[in-house]
């Protein structure tokens, strides 16, 4: 176990981003115990401490200094942002904000909005958003089931966060125009100690793995080996495949590492060259 001053770090107690939080601390080997109604906890096998926070408290806790860093969502962060620097994104819990209107109602373009009143719980946002299109509107704040407002005659339109936008559709809504887009990001204060800087460098290393290993997948597979070479240029490897002769003469064992986002293209290719026998796997760390 590490020894030395502990890094306080503030995570949702709960909603959208706790779960993705809890997970990701986790994957870097970061055992601790979030149970219900816990407000804080400490890591079993790093110099960490966990505070279970409402998300829009953790830049402002983190900001004044009493926790040294924090996972929150990029739009908490722009409606309050405090004297916190962003890290790294973390790409998960992504959403967008959105203004949605009536669906019977017209719309173009948000000049179709000027005069109207909106109802939101990120007044600052939409008011620089609106301020940029060069659109006046009248903006009600208000804390929860913003989608409602409309239909109880509070407002002509919203502006919320959406994922998948089941929410409005049930509520009568059509999302016409993204505000800004979101995801969890790491945020810290600028005036750490050269200790907990190393700290903060230390975790920032096992959440890059983690992130890395999200990203890509390991792939095993036998080939031909008069098919070796082609299918060696279709693996985009980090450097280049590793091979292994099989029991069976003429064949080898080729594992790689390739992008999520080229996987099946990837597959496909090999298939084609000649590939049998492919396996894939999922990555837990990938060290760079």
């Amino acid at each position: 176990m590490m020894k030395g001053q502990k890094l306080k770090i503030a995570i949702q107690k709960q909603g959208r981003l706790h779960e993705g939080s809890a997970v990701l601390l986790k994957k870097c080997g970061i055992g601790f115990s979030n149970g219900f109604g816990k407000l804080k906890s400490e890591a079993e096998d790093f110099p960490l401490e966990i505070y279970f926070l409402r998300d829009d408290d953790i830049p402002n806790y983190v900001g004044d200094g009493v926790a040294d860093a924090g996972i929150v969502g990029e739009n908490i962060l722009a409606e309050s942002p405090g004297k916190v620097e962003t890290v790294e994104r973390l790409g998960f819990g992504r959403c967008r904000l959105s203004l949605a209107v009536p669906k019977g109602l017209d719309y173009e373009n948000v000049g179709n909005l000027a005069g109207m009143r909106i109802a939101t719980s990120y007044p600052h946002i939409l008011q620089k958003f609106f301020d940029s299109k060069g659109v006046k509107v009248d903006i009600h704040e208000i804390s929860g089931s913003v989608e409602i407002a409309p239909s109880i005659g509070l407002a002509d339109a919203v502006c919320d966060l959406v994922s998948s936008g089941s929410t409005l559709f049930s509520n009568g809504l059509r999302e016409v125009e993204t505000v800004m887009q979101s995801e969890a990001v790491l945020i810290a204060r600028p005036d750490l100690s050269a200790e907990l800087a190393a700290v903060l460098d230390q975790l920032l290393f096992r959440i890059r793995s983690v992130m890395a290993a999200r990203e890509n997948k390991y792939i095993l597979l036998n080939a031909p080996l008069d098919r070796v070479e082609e299918i060696a240029r279709i693996l985009p490897g980090m450097k280049s495949p590793t091979m292994m002769p099989l029991a069976e003469p003429g064949w080898t064992s080729i594992h790689s590492v390739i992008s999520e986002h080229d996987f099946w293209e990837v597959v496909d290719n090999l298939k084609r060259a000649g590939a049998e026998g492919i396996l894939v796997l999922s990555i837990d760390q990938m060290i760079r």
